[in-house]
């Protein structure tokens, strides 16, 4: 498949740069892998001669599994008065064995003169000497002309310089980096057409988020001219990051009709961007263009009543062409249209919703106006539109429980325990656990109490626990509001639970969460019911 914009992934090298995140070893294979297969063109693995794990990562990673990529590594033209065959730097490259490098070299001469200590004539000599030994060793050579938009605003002529020795010296490609995030979109046109005019070689870009406009200076940088571009998953990388190519990927194939992706990788974009963050440890930003959680969230009441009719009144794109989905939020401010929609996605009788759904409504603004949320908290919607429904099952009744914490000595942890009194269809269960905190150790006894009877349960397990303080005046007396992600490994839910007790208020979003479990898996026909049945 011929494509008109190469990509150039530099999560593993650039986007490590950024504050908390550190790939180990396993992870940056991981992702080099997960980056082929989704249809990457480069990817960057490292800079061999800074650091030993990047010579680990060319030394052993598995390269029959790069069906698409080419690998490359990382590193910069030799050092004054050093020849190209004795700079450790350059040796180290060639050592990688990757069919690709990339190299960064000055273009603004203020870093020629002050970083590098050298004169404007050593430098381009260290341009050329560095880009033909490496082109001579038959490495395919990318030149990365650093702070090239700084250098070309100070001195035009000299950054161009820099980049016509690389193309004459054997370089592939030239790319024109924004090393210093400072240029702003309306500034980008006319320095790539005047760095194409200097050369006939592919010219791409490398932008740094410091302005903000990063997304937006490569997609410019593409309309005129660029064929190759440079970025990281989700935007990683020192000081505000780099260019996110999340929504660079999606701009060009959906916006700009530029193919970058072989067929049908487009739709794993999002699962892309989630498994990256969860490799470095992030959580995935929920605002994301194109592939967060809320992007094509609607809320207001107008909204979801126009997008009930066509999706295109608020969504710019079909969220599917990206492999995200439409959500509903259900809160205040929600009309009918807001409960049908959210009905119809959660599988209830839509005509059943339709006959109370003023009074599902009114509840959900009575109980929000207490502190309750429902719009991140789809399970508990759920539990609560049952109810009204009056379709709810009960599948265990509450007779009591008890959380002692506990300190033992002035420099150990504390413990917390947990008992918890049950009535499982007309059987009684008394169970106790002992964990780190007070929620985890409820959470522990009522699974514990559930065990035997709902077994499904032991796949269900807490991802996220947040707690908000709603009236803070009231100090240690205010209400919060505690919301609960779960999973059972193929679903993901919320739930919500409000008190001026934090303990009561976690204990209303764990029931909700097995309750959501245990009435989901019924209505998809799995039932193991507790002895008697579960009371309506």
């Amino acid at each position: 498949m011929t494509k008109d914009v190469l990509l150039f992934d530099t999560t593993l090298r650039d986007g490590e740069q950024a504050e908390g995140v550190s790939f180990s070893l396993e992870d940056k294979f991981r992702i080099a892998y997960r980056l082929d297969e989704f249809g990457i063109d480069y990817i960057e693995g490292g800079w061999p001669g800074s650091n030993p794990k990047a010579v680990e990562f060319f030394d052993q990673i598995d390269r029959r599994r790069l069906k698409y990529a080419k690998l490359v590594a990382f590193g910069s033209t030799r050092r004054k008065r050093i020849k190209p065959d004795a700079d450790e730097n350059l040796r180290a490259l060639i050592q990688s064995q990757t069919p690709a490098v990339a190299i960064f070299g000055k273009s603004w001469d203020l870093h020629v003169r002050e970083a590098l200590q050298a004169s404007l004539e050593e430098n381009l000599e260290m341009i050329r000497d560095s880009v033909r030994f490496l082109h001579d060793a038959g490495r395919e050579v990318i030149y990365d002309a650093e702070h090239f938009f700084d250098g070309y605003k100070n001195n035009p002529d000299y950054a161009l310089k820099t980049i016509v020795a690389a193309a004459e010296a054997g370089a592939a490609c030239i790319v024109l980096c924004d090393t210093n995030g400072g240029t702003l979109t309306t500034e980008i046109a006319p320095i790539i057409e005047a760095a194409r005019r200097a050369v006939n070689i592919p010219i791409g870009i490398h932008c740094h988020n410091d302005s903000g406009v990063a997304v937006a200076n490569t997609l410019v940088a593409v309309q005129y001219g660029a064929v190759h571009v440079q970025g990281t998953i989700n935007g990683y990388g020192e000081r505000c990051g780099n260019a996110d190519l999340i929504p660079i990927i999606a701009g060009l194939e959906l916006k700009m009709g530029k193919k970058c992706l072989p067929e049908g990788k487009l739709q794993s974009l999002t699962s892309l961007a989630h498994f990256v963050a969860e490799i470095g440890n992030f959580i995935p930003d929920p605002r994301q263009p194109y592939v967060g959680r809320s992007v094509f969230a609607h809320k207001g009441g107008v909204h979801v009543s126009a997008m009930r009719r066509h999706n295109k009144t608020y969504e710019h794109i079909d969220p599917k062409a990206v492999g995200n989905s439409t959500r509903i939020l259900v809160s205040e401010l929600s009309g009918q249209s807001n409960i049908i929609s959210k009905a119809e996605q959660l599988g209830l009788d839509v005509k059943e919703i339709n006959e109370k759904i003023k009074p599902i409504l009114n509840k959900i603004k009575e109980l929000e106006n207490q502190g309750y949320e429902y719009e991140a908290a789809e399970g508990s919607f759920e539990v609560l539109a049952l109810k009204e429904l009056g379709r709810h099952k009960t599948f265990f009744d509450l007779e009591g429980f008890r959380v002692i914490i506990e300190k033992r000595g002035p420099s150990d942890r504390c413990y917390a325990e947990a008992t918890v009194k049950l009535d499982i269809a007309g059987e009684r269960s008394l169970t106790a656990a002992e964990a780190v905190g007070p929620v985890n150790a409820l959470d522990q006894a009522l699974r514990k109490a559930l065990r035997d009877k709902y077994p499904q349960l032991s796949s269900v397990h807490l991802q996220d626990f947040k707690v908000r303080v709603l009236d803070a005046q009231k100090g240690t007396a205010a209400k919060v509001r505690v919301l609960i992600n779960s999973t059972d490994g193929e679903d993901e839910w919320a739930t919500v639970g409000v008190s001026e007790n934090i303990i009561e208020a976690s204990w209303q979003a764990l029931v909700d969460s097995i309750e959501y479990k245990l009435l989901r898996d019924e209505r998809r026909g799995k039932k193991p019911h507790p002895k008697g049945g579960a009371k309506a």
